[in-house]
C-alpha cells in the first residue's frame, strides 16, 4: 500500500522530536515527584471541612407521609426526603452499587436493585393510592447540553416510564426533576406531549427551576422540578421552595481563568454588606472544604463529567467518562473537579489541586455520614447525578406543608 505523500504526519525534525522527548521526560519526572509528596504544602486535613450539609436540612420529626422513590441513585432526592420527615415504602434502582449506597445508609429501606429494579418490568398497580409523593430523576443524558440531546431517540429516555408510573400508583403528589434544558425550545413538544398531556389529565402540574446556591451548595448547579397534585385546591395554594441562602455577595468562579484573581474582584468581595442579605451567606468552595483564604472564593461550576467545557450543566462524572478522563480532571486554585487520594491536600506547583470523593459529595450537600458504596468513578457519578439533598429537602417540605395544609 502506497502511502499518501501529501502526508506529514510523522514528518518533523529532530530538534522537534527532542523537544517532545524532553517534555515527556518532564511530565515523567513531575509524576514521580508528586508521589513521593516533594515540593509540596498540606493544606488541610481530608475530614475537616466547614461545610455540614446536616446543617442545611435539619432533621423533621416523621410528618406521616410516606413516599416511593425511582430512579433513586445514589440517594439525592431520597435523602432530602427523609431528613423532611418522610417514610420511604420503596425505592427502585437498577445500578447495582448504587443500589447498595441506598441499603447500607437505609437497611430498613426496600430496595429494589438490578433486575428487580428494572422500571420498565415493575407493575406499580399494587401500590395504587397507597402512596402520598413518587418522586425520581429520570436519567438526564438525553436532554443535557454535555450530551447530545437526542430526548425521546436516546435508549436511556426513562421519562415515559416516569409517567406511567405516576398514572399507575395515582400518588397525591409527584416530583419529578431533570437538566433544565428539558424545559428549553427543542424540547418543548416532548415536555407538551410526553409529561403534560397524559398527567395533566389527573393531575394539576406545576414546574420551576431552582440553582443550588440558593440552599447553601457551593457549585453553579440548576435543575428544574415539575410537581404535581391530585388535588386542585392543594395545587393553587402550593407554595414552591424560597431560596435559604444567598449567593450574590460571591463573584462569579473564574475556575479556567485562575490568573485573572485581582485586587479588583478582592475588593468587591470584601466591600459588599452582609446586612444587604437577609439570608443566610452561601460558601464559597474554599470556604466549604475548609481551604486557606487566598482573598478570593467563589461558586464552583458545576462539576463536571467531561473536558467539553468549564460551566455545563450535567454530572460530576458520568460512569463512563469519569475512567476515560480521569487523570486529566483537576481543579483550579478557586474551582472544583475531581480526587484526593492521600491524607492531605497538596497544591503543585502550577496551584492546581484534586478533590476526593468525600470532597465532591460534600459540594453536592450529602452529609459525611452518607456512605457512597463503589470504585471512584461509580461513586462520583452517584454523586453527580444526584439532586443536592438539600435542595431536595427543601422540595420535600413545601410537597408536605401542601399535603398537610389539607388534611
Amino acid at each position: 500500500m502506497t502511502q499518501n505523500s501529501s502526508y506529514q504526519g510523522w514528518n518533523i525534525t529532530e530538534a522537534e522530536r527532542e523537544i517532545y522527548r524532553k517534555r515527556s521526560q518532564a511530565s515523567s519526572q513531575a509524576k514521580a515527584k508528586a508521589l513521593r509528596g516533594e515540593g509540596q504544602t498540606p493544606i488541610h486535613p481530608i475530614n475537616q471541612p466547614k461545610l455540614n450539609p446536616k446543617t442545611l436540612m435539619p432533621k423533621l420529626a416523621n410528618n406521616g407521609l410516606n413516599a416511593l422513590s425511582l430512579f433513586s441513585g445514589g440517594g439525592g432526592l431520597d435523602l432530602g426526603f427523609d431528613r423532611a420527615g418522610f417514610n420511604h415504602i420503596a425505592a427502585s434502582e437498577i445500578i447495582p452499587d448504587a443500589a447498595i449506597t441506598l441499603k447500607q445508609n437505609r437497611p430498613d429501606w426496600q430496595v429494589f436493585s438490578g433486575e428487580d429494579g428494572d422500571v420498565t418490568k415493575i407493575d406499580w398497580r399494587p401500590y395504587h393510592r397507597l402512596v402520598d409523593v413518587l418522586h425520581g430523576g429520570p436519567p438526564c443524558q438525553p436532554f443535557s447540553v454535555a450530551g447530545r440531546q437526542k430526548g425521546q431517540a436516546d435508549s436511556r429516555d426513562m421519562f415515559p416510564e416516569f409517567v406511567r408510573a405516576v398514572l399507575e400508583i395515582e400518588p397525591r403528589a409527584f416530583v419529578a426533576e431533570n437538566v433544565t434544558a428539558l424545559v428549553g425550545k427543542k424540547f418543548q413538544r416532548y415536555v407538551e406531549e410526553v409529561i403534560e398531556l397524559p398527567l395533566t389529565q389527573k393531575y394539576h402540574l406545576i414546574k420551576f427551576i431552582l440553582s443550588a446556591p440558593d440552599f447553601g451548595i457551593p457549585q453553579i448547579r440548576k435543575r428544574v422540578l415539575f410537581v404535581g397534585f391530585r388535588d386542585e385546591k392543594i395545587a393553587a395554594n402550593y407554595q414552591r421552595p424560597q431560596p435559604t441562602h444567598s449567593w450574590q455577595d460571591l463573584p462569579a468562579n473564574n475556575a479556567h481563568k485562575p490568573i485573572q484573581l485581582n485586587l479588583l474582584s478582592q475588593e468587591i468581595s470584601q466591600e459588599i454588606s452582609q446586612e444587604n442579605f437577609v439570608k443566610k451567606r452561601c460558601m464559597g468552595v474554599r470556604e466549604a472544604l475548609g481551604l486557606p483564604d487566598i482573598g478570593f472564593d467563589g461558586l464552583a461550576p458545576t462539576i463536571r463529567s467531561g473536558l467539553t467545557g468549564p460551566r455545563h450543566t450535567t454530572s460530576i462524572l458520568s460512569s463512563v467518562s469519569a475512567q476515560k478522563v480521569w487523570e486529566k480532571l483537576q481543579i483550579w486554585p478557586n474551582g472544583v473537579a475531581a480526587t484526593r487520594e492521600k491524607a492531605h491536600l497538596f497544591v503543585a506547583e502550577n496551584g492546581h489541586f484534586r478533590l476526593s470523593v468525600p470532597d465532591c459529595a460534600i459540594m453536592q450537600g450529602f452529609p459525611e455520614s452518607w456512605s457512597i458504596y463503589g470504585a471512584v468513578y461509580m461513586a462520583l457519578g452517584q454523586i453527580g447525578n444526584a439532586v443536592p439533598p438539600p435542595m431536595a429537602y427543601w422540595v420535600a417540605v413545601s410537597v408536605a406543608e401542601a399535603l398537610l395544609s389539607s388534611s
